[in-house]
């Protein structure tokens, strides 16, 4: 009995000796918007969110599109905000119409509404530069996907500004100083896509191969796609990022999660490091800035995108 109750005794005193375990530091809290769904339209989607870095000088801005194909996603969030306020960076992430919308209201092509959405956000943002600090000139794209497709849109889109307009919006420039994107769709032509990647099957809701009240049918209209590609070569020569690519561009930056292989199918055909690849090399030819990276790349000078967003902005 006795010598129960020292064993008790002694594993209650260790008991009492042992630190508890640290506690976990609590997650990092995101950053709310300094002004939330400012309407840059008329249409619900067409709402942005503003995040203000404190500054004295106007502050360059990260101007970022969410993915989701186009067809859905939402603004909330933007991925490299936190690095980029804390190099005294503002962010914009904006909302804008869905492809499907366009398509159930008759726009053609569908691709449409979300491109023009993103450049006339962008120039309701330069518009507000006064009002909230911004230096219009150091403005850089992001986005992932269909975000990362529309980002390289606008850097390699000749200017939409309107100088005639009326409407003081549409006078604002839409070039960008820079953009970083991840797995971004740099093309937009089912036969290049076919070339790249054989198993592709992305790109053919954004000329309306897809039903438009039916979300899953996004990707399952690549065959069509290609075989009507001439009836939307017009399109795809006004929309498709490879297609607009000039010498005066930008810098890009390109970030994949897996490793090229050209002319083999991809376990990701959507977001596949195929489509860095082809970009880089006709960049390159053509003479403009383009930074690819993923596993195992080599000549990387940044490896993430708020890296290479921070360097180039505050340049």
């Amino acid at each position: 009995m006795k010598l129960a109750l020292l064993s008790f005794l002694l594993a209650a005193s260790l008991h009492a000796q042992t630190p508890a375990p640290a506690a976990k530091p609590a997650p990092e809290p995101k950053h709310a918007p300094t002004i939330a769904n400012v309407a840059y339209g008329t249409h619900e989607r067409q709402v942005l969110d503003f995040y203000k870095a404190e500054s004295a000088k106007p502050t360059p801005l990260l101007f970022f599109i969410h993915g989701g194909g186009w067809v859905n996603g939402d603004k909330a969030n933007p991925s490299p905000a936190q690095a980029c306020l804390a190099a005294g960076i503002s962010v914009v992430s904006i909302n804008y119409r869905y492809s499907y919308q366009a398509q159930l209201a008759g726009v053609m092509p569908p691709v449409q509404w979300p491109l023009e959405d993103a450049a006339r956000a962008l120039q309701f943002v330069r518009s507000k530069a006064a009002e909230w600090n911004i230096d219009k000139q150091r403005i850089g794209a992001s986005g992932g996907s269909a975000g990362a497709c529309s980002s390289l849109y606008l850097a390699f889109h000749d200017d939409m500004a309107d100088p005639n307009s009326s409407d003081p919006v549409a006078r604002e420039s839409t070039r960008l100083w820079c953009a970083a994107v991840e797995g971004a769709q740099t093309s937009l032509d089912p036969k290049q896509l076919k070339e790249w990647t054989p198993n592709s099957r992305y790109g053919g809701h954004a000329f309306g191969f897809m039903d438009p009240n039916d979300k899953k049918t996004r990707d399952t209209r690549f065959a069509e796609f290609l075989e009507k590609r001439e009836s939307v070569l017009k399109w795809i020569k006004r929309y498709s990022p490879y297609e607009l690519v000039s010498k005066d561009d930008p810098p890009v930056y390109l970030r994949y999660g897996d490793t090229p292989a050209i002319g083999q199918p991809q376990k990701d055909p959507t977001h596949t490091s195929n489509y860095g690849v082809k970009l880089q090399e006709h960049c390159q030819a053509i003479g403009t800035e383009c930074e690819l990276v993923y596993p195992n790349a080599s000549n990387v000078k940044h490896k993430t995108i708020s890296e290479f967003l921070i360097a180039t902005l505050k340049r």
